[in-house]
């Protein structure tokens, strides 16, 4: 993976199937890369706010992910809970592709 100004690679456009997820870690972080149906890229925290489990194991429905563990539920373009019982927001990162690569920036 290659790093351009606080821009790290994070998989291939298509790694990602339309409307699903995966998991991507980084160091010590891990995170959930997007793909909408119009093939539009997203990044969040990896993690659910409510119990700390992985995201890339919900499901994707629209732009809402659902945990897979307590069926909270999440909008991944914007961070915000949608559904208890998640009520706190999850972080999410800007992402750009370039060159058949889907790029999220760190803070």
């Amino acid at each position: 993976m290659s790093e351009l100004e606080g821009w790290v690679e994070a998989c291939g456009v298509d790694d990602i199937d339309e409307e699903d997820v995966i998991r991507f870690n980084y160091g010590d972080r891990s995170f959930a890369i997007y793909r909408t149906e119009d093939s539009e890229y997203y990044a969040t925290d990896g993690f659910c706010t409510h119990e700390r489990v992985h995201l890339a194991e919900g499901l994707v429905m629209g732009h809402i992910i659902e945990c897979p563990k307590h069926n909270g539920r999440f909008d991944y373009t914007t961070g915000k809970a949608m559904k208890k019982p998640v009520c706190i927001d999850i972080k999410t990162y800007p992402v750009k592709t370039k060159a058949g690569k889907v790029f999220i920036q760190m803070d």
